[in-house]
């Protein structure tokens, strides 16, 4: 019998034809996204959006944070798990991804409980008062210590903080790093070294860490 070669290309098929497919709506908005702004690969996507979907509705939190929302489909993934009541802040830095944002949290009917801030997230990160039960970091990666800084004292004890691009597409291991893939280093390294979390870092997608505040 001939060995079966399993490439990556394979198992990423076989993971996508076993999981829940995304809705009509955020179908429609990763189409929209991919023709109508220079950076599509930045949207979260299926397999990302439903693990964010999984965790909101596993945590059931009632204030959500989000920091770097691009077109707005890991808000809406996010926002599927909130308690009645609760609310989900996001932050986009690019002033030009506010109308797609608006159109389809609207489309999603959770334009009551999002509240969108546009602008630099260190200008806005001060001024949100928490508590939040869950965070979603996904911005500049260069700024991820001093995000991180920030919204630390906002998070519930008990709560997750969820950093995406941990890996930096490999980056973080190269022997001569960038300066974003240094920055990126620097923030996993701060996180191993805080005993006031938890944290597990899951080697999907391009890198995901999980961080429970004790």
């Amino acid at each position: 019998m001939k060995n079966f070669q399993l490439t990556p290309d394979k198992v990423k098929d076989y993971i996508e034809e076993h999981s829940t497919p995304p809705g009509e709506l955020l179908h429609q908005l990763e189409r929209y996204t991919f023709l109508n702004t220079l950076s599509p690969v930045m949207i979260s996507g299926n397999f990302q959006g439903q693990l964010l979907k999984m965790f909101s509705q596993m945590i059931r939190p009632e204030r959500v944070l989000e920091v770097g929302t691009f077109t707005g489909y890991s808000a809406i993934c996010l926002a599927a798990g909130i308690k009645e009541g609760g609310t989900l802040d996001t932050i986009e830095a690019n002033p030009e991804m506010e109308s797609i944002i608006l159109k389809y949290v609207k489309q999603a009917s959770i334009q009551n409980i999002v509240n969108l801030h546009i602008g630099d997230a260190l200008d806005i990160l001060p001024g949100l008062a928490g508590p939040y039960d869950l965070v979603f970091l996904d911005a500049n990666k260069e700024q991820y210590c001093d995000y991180y800084d920030i919204i630390f004292p906002k998070v519930k004890s008990g709560g997750f903080i969820l950093a995406d691009n941990v890996l930096w597409y490999g980056r973080v291991l190269a022997e001569k790093m960038r300066r974003d893939a240094e920055e990126v280093d620097r923030f996993n390294k701060k996180i191993q070294a805080d005993d006031r979390v938890e944290n597990l870092m899951l080697p999907i997608i391009d890198g995901i860490s999980i961080i429970r505040k004790k």
